[in-house]
C-alpha cells in the first residue's frame, strides 16, 4: 500500500490557493509516479534574506510548501545566500542594491528561526545555493549563461519596461534568473514554488532543467497577498503588513481589521483548511447561518495559534471582546511609553499640558504619518479612552497620564511621561 494519499486528493490540497500551475496534468503525473515508486518529490521554494523579519505575505509560499510536507514529500527551504548578492530584479524598476555577506548572513539566521513556525524542522532540508554557485567559477557561469538569449531576457516584464523607458539595466541583473534556474538543476527538483511575480525565474528553471537532462520541474505559483487595507500587495513599507513576530494581541487585532471579502483570500492562503470547507464557511455567511465576523475571528484565532499558541489565541479573542464588543479594556492591552517633549502641543487651561494627538499617533505606531493621523482624526476614527476624539490638541492634567487610545479597530495604552 502506498504512504502517499490518492492523486485527488493531495491535489485537493495542493492547488488551493494556487494562481497557476504549469502544468497540472504534469502534476498530477509525478504525483502518481510518487505513489508507484514510493519516492517523495523533491519541492523548493527558494528566499533571498533580503529583510530580516518576515510578515504574512512572506508565509504564502511557506505554508504551500507546508502543505506538500503534510503528504509527506521532501521540502528544500533554499536560503538564496549567493542570489542575494545579485539581488533579484522582480518587481523593480530600478537595480536593487546588493547586500553585503554580513547583512545576508544576520537576515539568513532570522529567517531559520522564523520559518519552523510553519514547517516541521526535523522533515525540512534546508540548503543554501552558495554551496553550488560558489564553485561554478567564472567558465561555469559562461557555459550557463550560453543557454539564455539577451532578446529571451528583455521578454521580461521588468527589463522590457526599464528598456523601454531608457532605464539602465545592470549586466548582473541578466544573472539572477540563470542562478535561480540552476539551483533547481543542483536540487534535481520536481517542483518548484514562486510567487506569480516570479514566473520569468520558474520557467528559466524549466529550460534549464531540460538541458542537463532532467525532467523540467512543475511550477505552482501562489498569489501575491495584499496588505490589510486590500489593494496593494502586502509590505512593511507600506504599513500594511502582519509581522510573525508581532505580539498575539496585535496581530489579531490587526486580522480583525480586514475587509469581510479580503478574509476569504486570507482563509485560502494562510490556513490549512480544505478550500471546501472555506467554501462551506463562505456559504454559511452568505445565506446569514454565520456572522462574518465570527467567521473573522476564526481566523485571526487560526492564524495567531499558528505563530503563537491556542492559548494565546483564545486570550487575544477574549481581549479584543472585552475592548471593542464590551467597551471594556484589555487587561493585556500593550503599553507605549511616550516622552511628553516628543508630543508637546500647546497648553490649554492655567494648570494643564497640551500634547499633538497626531505626534501620539505615529509614535504609537496607530498612523504611519502625522497627516494621516490628522486624517483620521478629522474622520473619527480615532477614540481616546473609549469617547471619539475631534480636537488635535489634548489637554493633561499632570504628568505621568494615562490614556486608551484606538485607531479603528487597534488600539494601544500610552503612558506619557
Amino acid at each position: 500500500m502506498s504512504q502517499f494519499l490518492p492523486v485527488e486528493e493531495q491535489l485537493d490540497l495542493l492547488e488551493k490557493g494556487a494562481a497557476e500551475i504549469i502544468r497540472v496534468a504534469d502534476l498530477r503525473e509525478r504525483l502518481e509516479e510518487s505513489r508507484k515508486t514510493g519516492r517523495p518529490m523533491r519541492v523548493k521554494a527558494g528566499f533571498d534574506p533580503t529583510a530580516p523579519d518576515l510578515h504574512l505575505g512572506h508565509t504564502v509560499l511557506m505554508r504551500k510548501l507546508r502543505h506538500f510536507q503534510q503528504l509527506g514529500h521532501q521540502v528544500i527551504f533554499l536560503v538564496g545566500d549567493f542570489t542575494s548578492l545579485i539581488g533579484d530584479p522582480t518587481g523593480r524598476n530600478v537595480t536593487r542594491k546588493p547586500l553585503t555577506r554580513e547583512q545576508i548572513e544576520a537576515n539568513a539566521k532570522t529567517y531559520q528561526e522564523q520559518v519552523f513556525k510553519i514547517l516541521d524542522r526535523a522533515k525540512t532540508e534546508v540548503r543554501f545555493n552558495s554551496e553550488w554557485l560558489d564553485k561554478l567559477g567564472f567558465e561555469g557561469t559562461i557555459r550557463l549563461t550560453a543557454n539564455f538569449t539577451v532578446s529571451q531576457m528583455l521578454e521580461r516584464d521588468e527589463f522590457h519596461k526599464r528598456y523601454e523607458a531608457e532605464q539602465p539595466i545592470s549586466l548582473h541583473e541578466f544573472l539572477y534568473p540563470v542562478m535561480q534556474a540552476y539551483d533547481s538543476v543542483a536540487l534535481e527538483c520536481d517542483v518548484e514554488l514562486g510567487g506569480t511575480d516570479q514566473k520569468f525565474n520558474l520557467l528559466a528553471g524549466r529550460e534549464l532543467q531540460r538541458v542537463f537532462g532532467q525532467k523540467p520541474q512543475i511550477v505552482l505559483m501562489t498569489p501575491i497577498l495584499e496588505g490589510l487595507g486590500g489593494g496593494q500587495k502586502m509590505s512593511k513599507s507600506l504599513g500594511n503588513a502582519v509581522g510573525i513576530h508581532e505580539t498575539p494581541a496585535e496581530m489579531y487585532g490587526k486580522l480583525m481589521s480586514i475587509s469581510d471579502e479580503l478574509m476569504w483570500k486570507y482563509w485560502t492562503l494562510l490556513t490549512d483548511l480544505k478550500q471546501s470547507e472555506i467554501d462551506a464557511m463562505r456559504a454559511e455567511v452568505a445565506s446569514g447561518a454565520l456572522h462574518p465576523m465570527d467567521a473573522k475571528k476564526r481566523l485571526a484565532r487560526a492564524i495567531v495559534t499558528d505563530f503563537h499558541s491556542a492559548e494565546d489565541a483564545a486570550r487575544a479573542d477574549e481581549n479584543w471582546a472585552r475592548m471593542f464588543q464590551q467597551k471594556e479594556v484589555a487587561e493585556d492591552l500593550e503599553e507605549v511609553t511616550v516622552v511628553y517633549a516628543d508630543v508637546v502641543g500647546p497648553s490649554g487651561p492655567p494648570g494643564t499640558l497640551g500634547i499633538r494627538l497626531p505626534k501620539l499617533l505615529v509614535k504609537l505606531g496607530l498612523a504611519a504619518s502625522g497627516a494621516e493621523a490628522s486624517r483620521k482624526i478629522t474622520e473619527k476614527a480615532v477614540k481616546l479612552d473609549g469617547e471619539t476624539a475631534t480636537n488635535p490638541v489634548i489637554a493633561l492634567e499632570k504628568l505621568p497620564a494615562r490614556l486608551v487610545v484606538r485607531l479603528g479597530k487597534r488600539a494601544k495604552a500610552a503612558v506619557i511621561e
